[in-house]
């Protein structure tokens, strides 16, 4: 599978969340301006706090989505580079084995 497409599908999920979340916090801040629980300027000061709160900093955006996406593979069962590495070494090994163990019957 294409990793690319893996990673745009990721970041495609993140924000349409991001979106909803933003769109369910103005419904509640709009509802709560509509019950007079808070004026307008209070809801629009919680909309946008709460919305900064939500933006990702570039350098932390990489690392979290680093972090998503392997733990999104490992739940999948897609084993690491180091796993498959030391799988081939073991491979490796074993198939060195099995020549030199023929190499001694044909003596």
């Amino acid at each position: 599978m294409d990793n690319n497409n893996w990673l745009q599908q990721i970041l495609t999920i993140g924000i349409g969340t991001t979106s909803l979340v933003a769109d369910r916090v103005r419904e509640v801040s709009e509802q709560l301006v509509k019950e007079g629980k808070i004026d307008s300027d209070q809801a629009k000061t919680f909309v946008d706090d709460l919305m900064g709160q939500m933006k990702l900093d570039p350098a932390n955006f990489e690392a979290q989505m680093q972090r998503l996406i392997r733990n999104t593979m490992q739940d999948l069962g897609v084993p690491r580079q180091s796993e498959m590495d030391e799988l081939r070494g073991r491979i490796d090994r074993l198939e060195r084995q099995i020549r030199e163990m023929e190499n001694k019957s044909w003596k």
